[in-house]
């Protein structure tokens, strides 16, 4: 079975995407008055939800089980949150390094899939997957409303990024100039739709 080559690129795409979602794992937490283990629960539950997901998907060991780094990122996320107010993290703020984690971790999680063997279309959905679970699940636990009931541009980003990296892929293009383009497309959407709300049309079709 195949191996995704590990390169410092991906390795950072890995680590901003666990360190951004466990941030706004722990700054849910926060904002709810949770004890320090619950704000390490949320962080490592965001951080890492959407990955496990996809390795379980694709039929392998969860990412951070083996790697030494992920689980101590989260907990060094949630000491962070600790030690600081509440209000030195803006809501817009969270929002833009909310959507570069989310855009890195779709090209990641496409990147893995498509090097173990998946095909381009299940690879984007699993690339969906590994940007997005992660906050559903937070968001489950802490009984709020998913930003997937909402009609922002969040996993169309995801979606673009993710196929953006498996059109590339692909066609065997430069690997690091199709995760770095694939991640700024995704990305320059998001912030777009967050700067300007552009949102999708919801469904009014009368039954």
């Amino acid at each position: 079975m195949p191996e995704l080559i590990p390169t410092p690129l991906l390795g950072a795409f890995d680590l901003l995407g666990v360190a951004v979602f466990a941030l706004s794992g722990a700054l849910v937490a926060a904002r709810e008055k949770q004890t320090f283990v619950t704000m390490a629960f949320f962080a490592l539950v965001t951080g890492v939800g959407g990955g496990t997901v996809r390795d379980l998907l694709i039929g392998i060991p969860a990412f951070w089980a083996r790697d030494p780094w992920i689980a101590p990122v989260c907990l060094i996320v949630a000491l962070l949150v600790w030690f600081t107010p509440t209000r030195w993290w803006e809501r817009k703020v969270l929002d833009y390094t909310d959507a570069v984690g989310l855009t890195a971790y779709a090209v990641l999680g496409t990147a893995k899939a498509i090097a173990y063997g998946i095909a381009p279309v299940p690879a984007v959905l699993m690339g969906v997957i590994t940007g997005t679970v992660g906050g559903v699940i937070r968001d489950v636990i802490a009984g709020r409303p998913s930003i997937l009931m909402r009609p922002e541009m969040y996993v169309t980003a995801a979606f673009v990024s993710a196929s953006g990296c498996a059109i590339g892929l692909y066609f065997d293009w430069p690997r690091v100039p199709v995760w770095i383009g694939a991640t700024a497309a995704g990305l320059a959407l998001r912030w777009a739709a967050i700067r300007w709300s552009l949102v999708l049309p919801p469904y009014s079709r009368n039954q």
